[in-house]
C-alpha cells in the first residue's frame, strides 16, 4: 500500500541479480511473474491430486468417486490417453448427455472421413465426366473451398435435402435422444459388416471412432491449408501473411524441413523473443555436444591421477554416465556450478548487440574479449561470410542432434543401469513380450518407436502383425504392378464392350481414370472374396497363415515342412513386405509428382 516500494520489493535481492539495465530488470520481473503464475496452477493441481487420490503423486485410479468413471469403459476409450475429457463435459455423469454427444461425434467423424476423401480423390483419381449443371462440367469445379463459389444454388439445395433425407430415415435423432437405437445407428449397415461377434463389432466401432476423430483433425488442417494458401494442397510459400516469414531466412532453417515451429512459438513475429530463444538453443546445444562427448570419451580414456586427493578418489574410480553423480564429491559439483556461473555472468556473456551465440567477456582495460572458432579464447573468427554461415548452421544442426542424443543416452543409462548399458538389462520393458517374434531382425532388433506394444497385449500384437503381413503382400504385388507393364502387357481386351485393350491402359496412377467402373468393382469384390473366404484369418492360427493356402500363396498347395526353413522364409516375407510398402509409396509420390511412369520417373534428371 505504501509509496516507497514497488510491488514485490521485500528489501532483498538474490545474488547475481542486483545489477543490470532497466530493460533486463523488467524482463527478469516478467519471468518471475510468469513462473509464479505457472507455479500457482501447478500447486493447485498437486493439492487436488493429493486430496482426491489420498497421497502426493497418488494414482488417479484411486479416485473411485470420479463421475468420469461412469464412462471409462465406453467405446473410444483407447490407450495411451484413456478416457479423455479435459473440458469436463461428462463430469455430471449424465448418460443421456453422453449418448447425445457420442451420436454427434460419430456423425461428425463420418462426415469428416467423407470430406477428407473428397479432398484427396479428385487430386488422384480425377473427376466425374459430364455435367454437374447446365454449362458446368464436373472437371470445371475446383477442388477444396474454391468449389463453394462455383457449385450452383440448386446443387446446395440437393446436398441439404439429401442430408435431411438420411436424418429423417434414421428417425430424426432417435440414436441421440431415443431409447431404441445406439449412438450412430442410422438403421443401415454397410456390406460385409453386418455379422461378427460382439467383440468384433466393438472393435470395428472403436476403429470408426478413432478414424473419425483423426479425420476431423485432418479436414480442419486441409481447410486451413486451403484457405491460407489459396488452393487445396496449396504451397505454403503462397501464405505470404504468415508471421513465421519474419524468421524463415534465419540461421538453422535447413532442408528438408525448412522453418520448423510446430508449437507456434514465433507466430507473434517478436524478434526480441526469437533472439532470446535462439541464444538459449545455441547454449543448450553446445552443452549437449560437450555432454555427449563426456559420455563417449571415458569409454576410451581417462585422466590420470586423482579427482579428489582428500577423498582418495581417482578419475578411474568414477563410473561413466549418471552413476558419476553419486560418486563425485559435493565440492566437485560446487566447482561445476561456480565455473558455469563465472562464464555465464562474467567471462562468456551474451551481449544483446552481438549475434546469438557470440560470447564476450568483461573489458578490464585490455580490450574486449571474444571467443573464436571452436570456442577458443581470443581465437580467430572466420572472415569469409559464406564459410561463417555454413559453420554456424552446422553448429546449430549438431547442437540439435546432440540434445536429442544426450536425452537418449540418459534414458538408456537410467533404464539399463549404466552408460551404454545393454538393453537386455532393461528387464521391465513390456517390449520383451514380443522380442522373439518373427520380424525381429538385425541390426535394429525389435523396433516399436511409437510404443504400440508397450501394453504387452498379445491379441493386439497378432492383429497388427496380420495387418502388416497383408499390407506387405499387397504392396509387393503393387510394386510388381508398377514395374512389369513397362516391359510386357497382357494381349487382347480388358473391356470388349468399351473397346479397351490392355495396351491402352496407362501404367501407374493414370490407370485409375481409365479402368471402367465395372473393372474397379471386380477388383473390389475379388479382394472381398479373399478377405471373407479363401484368405480369412483363423484366430487359432498364426497371423497371415491361412488354412487353404500353401507356399507362395498357391491355394491348396503344400506349405514348407522344415520349421527352420519356414521361419527363415516368413522372416524374408516380412522384410520384403516392409520394403515394398516403402517402395510403393515412393513410386506413387514420384509418379504423381512427375506425371509419368516412363524413364523420367525411374531416373529423374537423367
Amino acid at each position: 500500500w505504501g509509496q516507497s516500494k514497488a510491488p514485490g520489493d521485500m528489501g532483498w535481492k538474490p545474488p547475481f541479480f542486483t545489477g543490470g539495465t532497466a530493460e533486463q530488470k523488467s524482463r527478469r520481473l516478467a519471468v518471475e511473474l510468469a513462473n509464479g503464475r505457472l507455479a500457482m496452477m501447478a500447486i493447485i493441481g498437486m493439492f487436488f491430486q493429493d486430496g482426491l487420490t489420498g497421497s502426493a503423486w497418488g494414482d488417479w485410479a484411486n479416485y473411485t468417486d470420479s463421475p468420469l468413471r461412469a464412462f471409462e469403459n465406453e467405446l473410444g476409450v483407447q490407450a495411451p490417453v484413456g478416457f479423455w475429457d479435459p473440458v469436463g463435459f461428462t463430469k455430471d455423469g449424465s448418460a443421456e448427455n453422453f449418448k447425445r454427444r457420442r451420436s454427434v461425434e460419430l456423425k461428425h467423424g463420418r462426415i469428416a472421413m467423407l470430406a477428407t476423401m473428397g479432398y484427396i480423390t479428385p487430386e488422384v483419381a480425377g473427376k466425374f465426366g459430364g455435367l454437374c449443371a447446365a454449362d458446368l462440367e464436373f472437371k470445371a469445379i475446383p477442388n477444396g473451398l474454391a468449389a463453394l463459389d462455383v457449385v450452383p444454388f440448386l446443387g446446395w439445395v440437393q446436398i441439404f435435402a439429401y442430408c435431411g433425407a438420411i436424418e429423417y430415415s434414421a428417425g430424426l435423432g432417435e440414436d441421440a435422444w431415443g431409447q431404441s437405437k445406439a449412438p450412430g445407428d442410422m438403421g443401415w449397415k454397410p456390406p460385409f459388416f453386418t455379422g461378427g461377434t460382439a467383440e468384433q463389432k466393438s472393435r470395428r466401432l472403436a476403429v470408426e471412432l478413432a478414424n473419425g476423430r483423426l479425420a476431423m483433425m485432418a479436414i480442419i488442417g486441409m481447410f486451413f491449408q486451403d484457405g491460407l494458401t489459396g488452393s487445396a494442397w496449396g504451397d505454403w510459400a503462397n501464405y505470404t501473411d504468415s508471421p513465421l516469414r519474419a524468421f524463415e531466412n534465419e540461421l538453422g532453417v535447413q532442408a528438408p524441413v525448412g522453418y520448423f515451429d510446430p508449437l507456434g512459438m514465433s507466430k507473434d513475429g517478436d524478434a526480441e523473443v526469437f533472439y532470446r530463444r535462439r541464444c538459449t538453443e545455441i547454449k543448450n546445444g553446445r552443452v549437449a555436444m560437450i555432454a555427449c562427448m563426456g559420455y563417449i570419451a571415458p569409454e576410451f580414456s581417462r585422466f590420470p591421477g586423482y579427482c579428489s586427493p582428500t577423498d582418495a578418489l581417482k578419475f578411474s574410480d568414477i563410473p561413466n554416465g549418471l552413476a558419476a553423480l553419486g560418486k563425485v564429491p559435493a565440492g566437485g559439483l560446487g566447482q561445476w556450478v561456480a565455473f558455469c556461473g563465472f562464464l555465464e555472468l562474467y567471462a562468456a556473456k551474451q551481449d544483446q548487440a552481438d549475434p546469438p551465440g557470440l560470447l564476450s567477456g568483461k573489458d578490464e582495460g585490455f580490450g574486449r574479449v571474444e571467443f573464436g572458432r571452436l570456442g577458443m579464447f581470443r581465437g580467430e573468427r572466420s572472415k569469409d561470410e559464406e564459410s561463417k554461415k555454413r559453420g554456424l548452421n552446422s553448429e546449430l544442426a549438431n547442437g540439435r542432434l546432440a540434445m536429442m542424443a544426450i536425452i537418449g543416452m540418459f534414458l538408456q543409462d537410467g533404464l539399463t543401469g549404466s552408460a551404454w548399458g545393454e538393453w537386455s538389462n532393461y528387464t521391465d520393458s513390456p517390449l520383451r513380450a514380443f522380442e522373439k517374434e518373427l520380424g525381429v531382425q538385425a541390426p535394429v532388433g525389435f523396433f516399436d518407436p511409437l510404443g504400440f506394444t508397450k501394453d504387452g497385449n498379445e491379441a493386439n500384437f497378432k492383429r497388427r502383425r496380420q495387418v502388416e503381413l497383408k499390407n506387405g503382400r499387397v504392396a509387393m504385388w503393387a510394386t510388381l504392378g508398377y514395374i512389369v507393364p513397362e516391359y510386357v502387357r497382357l494381349p487382347g481386351y480388358l473391356s470388349p464392350s468399351a473397346g479397351l485393350k490392355f495396351t491402352d491402359v496407362p501404367n501407374g496412377l493414370e490407370a485409375m481414370g481409365k479402368v471402367p467402373v465395372a473393372g474397379g468393382l471386380q477388383m473390389f469384390f475379388f479382394a472381398g472374396f479373399l478377405e471373407w473366404g479363401l484368405c480369412k484369418q483363423d484366430g487359432s492360427r498364426a497371423p497371415g497363415d491361412f488354412e487353404h493356402m500353401g507356399a507362395f500363396g498357391v491355394p491348396y498347395s503344400e506349405g514348407v515342412a522344415d520349421p527352420e526353413e519356414r521361419k527363415r522364409k516368413l522372416s524374408s516375407e516380412l522384410a520384403n513386405g516392409r520394403l515394398a510398402m516403402f517402395a510403393i509409396m515412393g513410386m506413387m509420390f514420384q509418379n504423381g509428382f512427375l506425371g509419368t511412369t516412363g524413364s523420367e520417373m525411374w531416373s529423374p534428371g537423367a
